[in-house]
Formats: structure tokens, sequence, C-alpha cells
């Protein structure tokens, strides 16, 4: 019988098992992207041997979708627990997804990987679009639903809400890809001051001189 070690690895509970082979594989994307990632790169990664792996995934397919679902479930979990505040204005909510694409724990090099992985691989890509199709639509409906209401309050009848949700959903992307090219000359910070940028130049009783991004509420 092998006794319990206090702190060991081999014992730790499932969820923090499952966290630091997802940990591990995000780690992997990023130095040698999706197909240079295998069972070895990930368990070497995290140190971890590979029947755990197996035990927890079953495979690569599997390992490497649900890392993309955690990263989504994340981005996810950010942008709610801005819309918990209560008395959020439309356009504050609205900035909520702004600061959930590049907040510190979402926005990463090493992430920012991971997406764009899955977006240049098809096959991976339909996996991609099977798992985390609730996710995007949830977020898609939320935001095409503040940028109606928004149109309406501001009476910005030229503003077609799924226009302007569509529009920000390629703009967040295009910052990502500057942010992980560019990372020298080109930050989180900086990506949401474009953000603004746009968004006055639509809305712009909204999001104009008098918005401020960094008051709460």
């Amino acid at each position: 019988m092998v006794a319990t070690v206090p702190g060991s690895r081999r014992f730790e509970p499932r969820e923090v098992r499952r966290q630091q082979l997802m940990d591990a594989t995000i780690q992997s994307i990023a130095r040698y992207g999706l197909s240079g990632t295998t069972m070895t790169t990930v368990t070497g990664l995290a140190n971890l041997s590979m029947g755990i792996v197996s035990f927890h995934f079953q495979n690569k397919d599997n390992l490497l979708v649900e890392t993309l679902a955690h990263l989504a479930e994340e981005h996810r979990r950010v942008w709610r627990a801005a819309f918990a505040r209560a008395g959020l204005s439309p356009e504050r909510k609205l900035w909520a997804f702004v600061e959930a694409h590049f907040h510190p724990q979402v926005c990463t090099r090493e992430k920012l990987s991971v997406w764009f992985a899955f977006f240049g691989d098809a096959r991976y890509r339909q996996l991609y679009r099977d798992r985390i199709r609730d996710i995007d639509k949830e977020r898609w409906q939320e935001a095409r639903r503040l940028c109606a209401q928004i149109g309406r309050e501001g009476g910005y009848g030229q503003a077609d809400p799924d226009e302007i949700a569509k529009s920000l959903e390629g703009l967040y992307d295009g910052l990502w890809i500057n942010i992980m090219m560019y990372p020298e000359s080109f930050s989180a910070d900086a990506a949401k001051v474009q953000v603004r940028r746009f968004l006055a130049a639509v809305y712009p009783r909204h999001f104009g001189a008098s918005f401020d991004p960094m008051a709460d509420g």
C-alpha cells in the first residue's frame, strides 16, 4: 500500500489535476502550436504521467478542446462578474465586454496563441464551434441587445445593432492579433483605447468625452 504524502501531486484533487493539464496544454500550444502539441509535450510540462492525462481527457482532441472551452468559460466569468454589479447602464455593460476581452486574466500571449491556433486549423475550428457555440451565442446576443438598447436611447437611427456587434467582434480579434504579434509596442490598454474610439464614433452621446472607462457603474 502506498502512503499518501502530504502535498504530493499524485493525490491532488481531480479539478486541480485537470487544471494543471490544461495550463500545460496552453503552454505547449504557445510553444509548439497545435500540430506540435502532443500528450508527451503536455505531460512533460505538467510533470505528470501519461496515464494521468489519459485518465482525465482520454485523448489529445478532448484535451485540446476542453482547454479552449476552459478559456471561453474564463472569459464568460469575467464579463458576467461585471454584469452582476447593480445599476449598470447599457453602455457600462457593453464596456464590460471590452474590459473582459483585455482583462489580465484573459489577454495573455500564451492564451491568445491558443485561440488563434484553433482559428487557423480547419479540423479543430469545427471542434471549437461545436463545443463553444452556446458561449459564443450568449455573448453575441447580449452584445447585440445592448447595441440595440443604446441605439434606441440615443436615437442613433443609422447604427444597426447587428453590424455594430459584428464590428466589435472583428475589432477584438484584430486587436488580439496586434497584442500577440507586437507586445513591445501594443498593449491591452492601447487596445481598449481603439475600441473606445470606435464606440465614440458610433455612439457619441454614450461613449464621447463624458464617458469615463475607469468609473465604476
